[in-house]
């Protein structure tokens, strides 16, 4: 089965923890053991796996990727204007599998799924597939 979650952001720069959207479908099919992708079909956005108990971790993940991928550098070259939302993209990358165990998501104490915006604000969309087994 695919879901799709809209998601609308405010800032260029946004890290949205969607941990909760992608449990409570989760728990809606009722699955127990398998697997959920978390896809993000958009080339200036990413999906990531992190800390979700201090916000100062979106805050300095977001200030870092903004130090190696400056927004206006003098070689880009990209028309458009958005070469930095394109290289944070690539680094997070458009993708997360997480294993479903019990009918949870078995993620880490700490661990939190985000969808990654580089590029807003915009309204965008993830996609989640569940693999059973």
């Amino acid at each position: 089965m695919l879901h799709t979650i809209e998601i609308t952001t405010a800032k260029r720069d946004e890290m949205r923890d969607v941990t909760r959207e992608v449990a409570a479908f989760v728990d809606q099919i009722g699955i127990q053991e398998g697997l959920v992708v978390v896809y993000c079909p958009h080339t200036t956005a990413g999906i990531a796996i992190n800390e979700n108990a201090d916000p100062d971790v979106k805050k300095d993940v977001l200030m870092r990727l903004n130090e190696v991928y400056p927004w206006e550098h003098p070689e880009y070259r990209h028309m458009e204007g958005n070469t930095a939302s394109h290289l944070k993209a690539i680094t997070t990358g458009n993708s997360q599998t997480v294993i479903i165990h019990k009918g949870r998501l078995l993620l880490g104490r700490w661990q939190g799924i985000y969808f990654c915006e580089f590029d807003g604000p915009r309204t965008r969309q993830i996609h989640l597939k569940i693999l059973q087994g």
